[in-house]
C-alpha cells in the first residue's frame, strides 16, 4: 500500500472539506505516519475516516474528527498540552509537531508501557509519557494551555478541568453512552473561574470505558 498517497488522500478528501484550516495540522498529519500506530495486520486501515479499536477501550479516532478538535484546541508553539487516554500515542505525536511540550497520559500498566514504545519506535519527541487513572489528570505538571481527552466521555471530572490555566482549553466528544446516538465534540474553557461549553460538530467517537457515569439502582 502506497502509505505517502494515502495521507494525501486522507489531507485533501477527509480534513480540508471539513473545515480543517490551519496549516500546522495539516502539514503534520500530511508527515505524520498514522500506519505506524497500528499492529501491522492493521495498517491498510490506517487512512479510513472511521475510527479503528485498539482494545482495552481505546480506538485511534477518526482523522477528520481528530483534526477539528486539536484545530479547537488552538495549540500554539508555546503550549503546554495534556493528552489524557493517549492510546495508541497518535494524538500526542501530532500535538508534539504543534506545542512546546507534551504529557501523554494512561492507565499504568501494559497501556502505558505499549504508548511509551511506540512513541519512541517512531522517534517521536518532546512527548512525557505518564502512567495514572486517567479520571484524574496529570496535576504533577499542571497547569496545561490545552487538554485532549482522546476518546468519547459522559462527563469530564472536574479535576481535570482545574488543571487548564485561565483560558485554557479542553477537548473531547461528550456522548451519552446510548447506543446509536452521536455524540458532540465540544470546547471546555476555563475563564474566571467557570467553564464555558461550546458544541463543535457530531461525532460517533467511542466511549471511553472509564468515563462512563456510574449508573444508579432504578427501582
Amino acid at each position: 500500500m502506497d502509505f505517502a498517497r494515502a495521507r494525501l488522500n486522507m489531507v485533501e478528501g477527509q480534513l480540508r472539506p471539513n473545515k480543517v484550516t490551519d496549516p500546522r495540522i495539516l502539514a503534520a498529519m500530511l508527515d505524520l505516519p498514522r500506519e505506524l500506530f497500528l499492529p501491522a495486520e492493521r495498517r491498510a486501515l490506517a487512512y479510513l475516516d472511521e475510527d479503528i479499536p485498539l482494545g482495552g477501550g481505546r480506538a485511534l479516532i477518526e482523522p477528520m474528527v481528530l483534526a477539528r478538535l486539536v484545530q479547537a484546541a488552538e495549540v500554539e508553539e508555546g503550549s503546554r498540552v495534556l493528552v489524557v487516554a493517549a492510546g495508541a500515542g497518535y494524538g500526542a505525536a501530532l500535538l508534539a509537531r504543534l506545542a512546546r511540550s507534551v504529557v501523554a497520559l494512561e492507565a499504568p500498566g501494559e497501556a502505558v508501557e505499549r504508548l511509551r514504545a511506540a512513541l519512541a519506535a517512531i522517534g517521536v519527541t518532546g512527548v512525557r509519557v505518564v502512567g495514572g487513572p486517567v479520571t484524574e489528570g496529570w496535576a504533577a505538571e499542571a497547569p496545561y494551555d490545552a487538554i485532549l481527552i482522546e476518546g468519547a466521555v459522559e462527563t469530564v471530572p472536574e479535576v481535570i478541568l482545574a488543571q487548564l490555566v485561565e483560558g485554557g482549553r479542553l477537548v473531547t466528544v461528550e456522548a451519552s453512552g446510548r447506543p446509536g446516538v452521536l455524540g458532540v465534540a465540544v470546547r471546555l474553557v476555563r475563564l474566571a473561574g467557570t467553564v464555558t461549553r461550546l458544541p463543535l460538530f457530531d461525532a460517533g467517537t467511542p466511549l471511553l470505558p472509564e468515563f462512563r457515569r456510574k449508573r444508579g439502582f432504578v427501582f
